[in-house]
């Protein structure tokens, strides 16, 4: 069984990484808000998924 919630915590923990890494310039900003919306695209799909599992 693909174990999806193990990798989308890994891949979640390094976009945030890479974020903070990168720094915080006008060179990087189309960068760095592709980078935040994945993230908060992807967790707005995790949770709804997690809610309609519940029993």
């Amino acid at each position: 069984m693909v174990d999806y919630q193990r990798m989308y915590a890994i891949l979640c923990a390094a976009a945030s990484e890479a974020l903070d890494a990168l720094p915080d310039t006008v060179e990087n900003a189309e960068g760095r808000l592709l980078l935040q919306t994945a993230l908060y695209h992807a967790e707005e799909i995790y949770i709804d998924q997690t809610e309609d599992a519940e029993p």
